[in-house]
């Protein structure tokens, strides 16, 4: 019997890969590339999938369900999953994927910690800062328009994911906002 447990999948794994498929097409709509002007780079969109993770994964964690943390953890799993998968896609090397892995891992792993903060303080003006310096890697300032932009719009997120039943999200279903001129 123990034998069979090694084969069976982890029970939240496909409702963790499904979450993450919706913050990944949340983060590709044409509104943040053509009126924000993030970078259509692989750079700007790792930014932008990072960020609306780092939102899903906080609605999560943030939830008295014990099991928000478990679903968390399988949305953190499907998006480095598929980093490998996009990868090798790539032809990136065997030899390299791990380190180039651990690097995004890390590079998540901060810009995650550099939101928490001002999003629990509800501090505009550092989440803005923070988003500036990462999206735009130094391409704009706090100052700018855009940025700004997208601190509400993180903040926005931020209280439409918070605002959604544990139930939908455990089932898998995200809903963010749309984005429109």
């Amino acid at each position: 019997m123990a034998l069979f447990g090694l084969f069976r999948r982890k029970p939240h794994e496909r409702p963790g890969f499904e979450l993450y498929g919706a913050a990944v097409r949340a983060a590709r709509q044409p509104y943040f590339f053509t009126d924000l002007g993030v970078p259509d780079t692989l750079d700007g969109r790792f930014d932008l999938v990072g960020l609306h993770v780092a939102l899903l994964i906080r609605r999560l964690r943030n939830d008295t369900d014990p099991r928000g943390a478990v679903l968390a953890q399988a949305v953190f799993d499907a998006m480095f999953s598929d980093m490998d998968t996009n990868l090798r896609e790539m032809g990136v090397g065997d030899m390299s994927i791990a380190k180039r892995v651990k690097r995004m891992w890390e590079a998540f792993h901060g810009r995650a910690q550099a939101y928490e903060g001002p999003l629990a303080r509800a501090d505009h003006a550092a989440l803005t800062e923070a988003l500036a310096r990462n999206v735009w890697r130094g391409g704009m300032t706090a100052g700018d328009a855009q940025p700004q932009r997208l601190a509400a719009i993180a903040f926005a997120t931020d209280a439409a994911l918070a605002a959604q039943p544990m139930a939908g999200l455990l089932a898998g279903q995200a809903r963010f906002p749309e984005m429109t001129a």
